[in-house]
Order: structure tokens, then sequence, then C-alpha cells
């Protein structure tokens, strides 16, 4: 009986066996190709569903395509890509030559204003500067477009505006401005320049990284941690690098903060890669590959005194009074500066003011007659 048990047994796992076997050579050779061919078709067909009669794809965007704004956008004498989020530009370029600084265009008649050129939901407004204890500095300077009104009039769009700091606006940023207008073109026959925010990452308590701004205004404009310039210049006229074609790159970071006087513009000097990196812009794609000499090894990169600014800003003032009394009051600020300009610098300021004055009391004099 045991026997005929273990028979049994054996006859049952091996009938068994054979019968698993045949069933999964059934499914290996039938039924799972079957289920393959079936799900390829189910697949197929939602495919087939989604796919559209123009070349097979989906229509993704048929409501249009999101829109953050024109990559580019042209004005008088400079050109902008503007960050509809941060209501500030990205960058702004402009090609300086040395006739763009000279002309009658004056400040006096340019406003700041919206840039009507965007939508009013992505624009910054006047309203968001005022009392945020934040200056509105231009990217592409007021006084790099002497030569017409209507270029000057531009850079007071606030497309062309960032919150800056209002020493670092008067001070550093203003002489560094002076430095690409002034010196640049007298020394390069090509000069190109691109400014623009940054927002860059700082350590905190917990010694993880952050990027953390201000933002001001109803419209929430974002106030950058530092600004930028890159510049490429060509064709040294310097006795000499003369003859030497160029390109010559420089590329400067500097904080949105009260910078002293004394400090180089060379400290502030970074490498174009890392600034590349760090705004996300590829500044000169037509110059990728190429070898770019330092500028700073064929130029100075000296700024102009922080004295020497205060008596051409005095010197302005002077020019542009529309009373005696506006005009002696600047006078006045000249005979009090803190530190001993030099004879020349004498002589020019006294010329100044002795030619405005004159013709401001011939001015008056003829009212009076009136």
């Amino acid at each position: 009986m045991a026997s005929s048990f273990r028979y049994a047994f054996g006859s049952g796992v091996a009938t068994g066996s054979v019968a698993s076997i045949t069933l999964y050579s059934l499914y290996s050779y039938m039924i799972q190709p079957m289920m393959k061919q079936e799900s390829a078709q189910c697949a197929t067909q939602v495919q087939l569903k989604d796919m559209k009669p123009y070349g097979g794809r989906k229509d993704f965007t048929k409501y249009g395509v999101p829109d953050r704004g024109p990559n580019i956008r042209f004005y008088s004498n400079h050109a902008l890509s503007y960050d509809q989020a941060k209501r500030i530009p990205v960058w702004v370029a402009e090609h300086i030559t040395k006739y763009d600084s000279i002309g009658s265009a004056n400040r006096r008649h340019s406003y700041f204003k919206a840039d009507d050129n965007f939508p009013s939901i992505f624009a910054a407004n006047n309203s968001d500067y005022k009392r945020s204890g934040w200056s509105r500095g231009h990217m592409a300077p007021a006084g790099n477009n002497k030569h017409d009104q209507e270029a000057m009039n531009d850079t007071f769009l606030l497309s062309n505006i960032v919150p800056q700091d209002i020493d670092n606006n008067g001070g550093f940023w203003n002489r560094f401005e002076i430095y690409c207008r002034e010196h640049l073109p007298e020394h390069f026959e090509e000069v190109r320049v691109i400014s623009g925010p940054l927002f860059l990452p700082s350590e905190g308590k917990d010694g993880k990284k952050y990027i953390k701004y201000q933002v001001i205004g109803d419209n929430n404009v974002a106030v950058p941690t530092h600004l930028y310039k890159v510049i490429v210049t060509e064709g040294a006229l310097q006795s000499t690098q003369k003859g030497v074609t160029g390109p010559f790159a420089g590329a400067f970071i500097v904080p949105n903060e009260p910078i002293k006087s004394k400090e180089p513009l060379k400290q502030y000097q970074v490498p174009l890669m890392k600034l590349e990196k760090a705004s996300g812009v590829q500044f000169f794609p037509k110059l990728s590959g190429h070898h770019l000499t330092d500028l700073c090894t064929v130029d100075s990169c000296d700024l102009i005194s922080q004295d020497l600014l205060t008596l051409r800003f005095i010197s302005r003032k002077m020019e542009n009074a529309t009373t005696v009394h506006r005009l002696e009051k600047s006078w006045q600020e000249f005979k009090n500066i803190d530190f001993k300009p030099d004879q020349k610098e004498i002589a020019f300021l006294t010329g100044v003011y002795e030619k405005k004055k004159k013709e401001l009391e011939k001015k008056e004099s003829g009212r009076s007659e009136l």
C-alpha cells in the first residue's frame, strides 16, 4: 500500500510537472506573444488617438506658446533683455564711441517712466521706487547719450533701471561709467559694454547657501545683490599697445552697496566665465573659443578719483544753474570742499563760475527792464 501510495504520489508529481511544463510552454509560445501583441496594439491606439495630422506630434501649445517677453529689444542707442518677473533688465548692451557723449542733450528734459513696450502687469513704475531707500540706477547711462535727446530719454525708461544703492550709484559706479565713456574710447577703436544686475548667494547661519533679495513697491521690483559690467574692446590706440587688435575683455562684479572711494576697480574683476555662470548669460557667443586678452593687461583700469568726481559734479551744477542764487550756492559748495584741488582745477572751476554768472546777470537784468 505504501508502494502504491508512493507510486500514486510520484505519478501525481510527475503528472503535475508535465502539466506545468505544458502550460508554461503554451504561455510562452502562444499566450505571452498574444498579450504582447494586444498591449502593443493598445499602445498604438493610444498613440494614434493623440497624434495630430501635422507631423504626428501632440498639440502641446494649442492656445499659444508661453511667453516671457522678447529676448531682445532695441532702443535708440542701446539694446536690452528684460526680466518680466523681476521688473528689471537681465542685460543692457551698448556700443560706446567718443562722439556719443558730445552734444546738447540734457537730462533735465528726460523723465523716468514705465516702458510701454512691455505689458503693464510686468512693468515697474516710479511709485515702486518712491520712499524705498533705493535710487533708480541706469544700466545704460544717460551720460553716454549727449549726442541725441531721444537716445538719452530712452535711458530713463524703467526697463533700463535697477534699484541701486544711492552712494554706489553716485560714487563708485558713476566713476566706472565715466571710465567706460571717456577713457576707453580714447584708448581703443571699438568699445562695447554690457551691464546688468546679479543675484548671488550668501551663506546663512545654518551653513547653507541662500539667494536673498529685497523687493520694492506694489510691483515687487527685485533689488539685486550685485551689479556687473563686461567690457570688450578692439584696436588699441595707446602708444605702448598701438596696432594690437585684441579683442580685449574685462568682467567686473560690484556689490550693490556703498564702496570706499580708495578701492580700485581691479579688486572687482572676475573671470568672464565666472560672471557667465553666475548670470546664466553667455555674453559674446561669437567669441566663444577665441582667446580674449585681459583688458587690464593693456589698460590701467584705473577710475578717476572721488575728489575729481566731486569737482565735476559741482561744475555741472554751476553750468546748469538757472539763477544767480543757485550758482552762488554751488560756488560756496566748491569753496567748502574738504580737500585741496590743484591750481588747474581751481582755474577751471573759477572760469565756469565767472562765465555763468555773467550769463545769468545779463538774463536777470533783461527781465528787470521788462
